[in-house]
């Protein structure tokens, strides 16, 4: 239910207005003079103010540059006299969504009420239009690993439950999320991301809970959290394994208890959100490493989904590939569906993909741009990837008989460690890592063998 804000110094117009908007099914404060007003402001989740132009102690004109200032999206409609008409049109130049004069029109009241929470939607449906724009909107392929998530998607989506969702980075964690929030209830409300890795540690507590002017140094104004801005929908906080230790308690503090306060703020908030979590780390070395509460994750795991990469669902390729070659040919002016002949087919099969999904599309993407090649040849797919990245097929075991014992276990660490710096972009820290080795000990290896990093 709205809440509408009547601040004017006549309490027979705060009698009228509060009946006539109660009526329209609106909930309705009020307060006689500007101080007040700014009072109640700052203490209830105002949708409209209605405000008079004359009013004691602090004119009409400077509650409203106040009310600008530190609301700056809140509609404010402005009540004047017929000798304050000129100020009224001050008003509006400030920011007033409109003006009426005293004599109350109630009818034509009403009306701008209802255009103002009209803009105010309007508002909202750009925002989240804006939010699902170049988001692809269909799981494609039918390895058992994707009919999985699939079965996940389904079982989990007409409940509230919490959900991790598990994968390498690019396999399209993301997309799993908006499936999840697009098959449940919640379909008609927000679906509000949060990049938890994009967001210094320092603004991370502001980013969720919001904050209130003067909060902290560049809080000129209040402002609402991604949990306020996801009321009533979907919260998806992407990459949570990179959020601090701290802003981790406070997210299970909200969790258990379903209330938070403002950076700065005191007053206690609660929402109605569905949480839905994603990682492309190993969450359990995580919880060993003192980086991942425990308590967080299992509060978190009810719903565990695992996204598989790419190259663990290579049957999947022609359908991806198919996909995005028809998305792409949308864009071209003639309309026309190019696709991959055999042999480029098996090079892409053979190519390991660490970018996953993500590094698949752009690939087409380019294709469609760079080339003109109705049947994509193999040389044209090798020169677009890169030849040098392009896998070795698998050594035939047979090849390694033939070894002394050191040969053949030096000959298959060097084929090791070159897969896993492909598929790591030959990020030597994350090759490590995912390796369970030191970096430098890493180094050591390279250099053995004379593996060449690719930039």
């Amino acid at each position: 239910m709205s809440l509408v804000l009547v601040i004017d110094d006549e309490p027979g117009i705060r009698s009228v207005l509060h009946d006539i908007l109660t009526d329209e099914g609106y909930s309705v404060i009020s307060a006689e003079d500007g101080i007040e007003g700014l009072a109640l402001l700052r203490e209830n989740p105002v949708d409209l103010v209605i405000l008079d132009v004359w009013l004691p102690n602090m004119g009409g004109i400077d509650v409203l540059k106040q009310i600008k200032e530190e609301y700056s999206d809140l509609e404010v409609i402005v009540i004047s006299g017929h000798a304050n008409i000129d100020m009224a049109v001050k008003a509006v130049k400030l920011g007033a969504f409109d003006f009426i004069e005293k004599p109350l029109s109630l009818d034509r009241l009403l009306t701008i009420c209802r255009n103002a929470f009209q803009l105010e939607e309007l508002r909202r449906e750009n925002t989240n239009l804006k939010r699902s724009l170049f988001i692809e909107d269909e799981i494609i392929g039918e390895s058992p690993g994707i009919k999985k998530v699939r079965e996940r998607i389904r079982q989990s989506a007409a409940s509230d439950a919490k959900v991790l969702i598990l994968g390498d980075n690019g396999t399209g964690k993301e997309l799993v999320a908006r499936e999840i929030h697009r098959q449940s209830s919640r379909a008609s409300g927000p679906f509000v991301e949060v990049n938890c890795a994009a967001i210094p540690d320092t603004l991370i507590e502001s980013e969720l809970f919001g904050h209130e002017k003067g909060a902290f140094t560049g809080a000129v104004s209040r402002r609402k959290g991604k949990f306020e801005s996801a009321d009533g929908g979907t919260l998806f906080l992407d990459e949570i394994a990179d959020m601090s230790l701290n802003a981790q308690a406070k997210v299970l503090r909200v969790i258990q208890e379903q209330l938070f306060q403002r950076v700065g703020g005191e007053v206690q908030i609660s929402v109605n959100v569905r949480l839905l979590a994603a990682t492309n780390k190993d969450i359990q070395a995580e919880i060993r490493a003192g980086r991942f509460r425990e308590d967080l994750f299992f509060r978190l795991n009810v719903v565990p989904v695992h996204v598989p990469s790419l190259r663990d669902r290579l049957d999947d390729l022609p359908l991806l590939v198919e996909y995005f070659m028809r998305r792409y040919a949308a864009d071209d002016p003639a309309g026309t569906v190019r696709h991959f002949s055999n042999e480029a087919m098996q090079v892409l099969q053979k190519y390991l993909w660490p970018g996953n999904i993500r590094e698949l599309k752009n690939f087409i993407e380019r294709i469609n741009i760079m080339s003109d090649e109705e049947s994509i040849s193999a040389e044209t797919a090798l020169y677009y990837l890169g030849e040098q990245q392009v896998a070795p097929a698998h050594t035939d075991l047979r090849d390694y008989l033939d070894l002394r014992l050191n040969e053949a276990k030096e000959l298959f660490e060097k084929w090791f460690l070159e897969t896993k710096l492909q598929e790591c972009g030959y990020n030597i820290s994350q090759t490590a890592g995912n390796l369970g080795i030191y970096p430098s000990n890493l180094h050591s290896k390279i250099k053995k063998y004379s593996i060449e990093i690719k930039k």
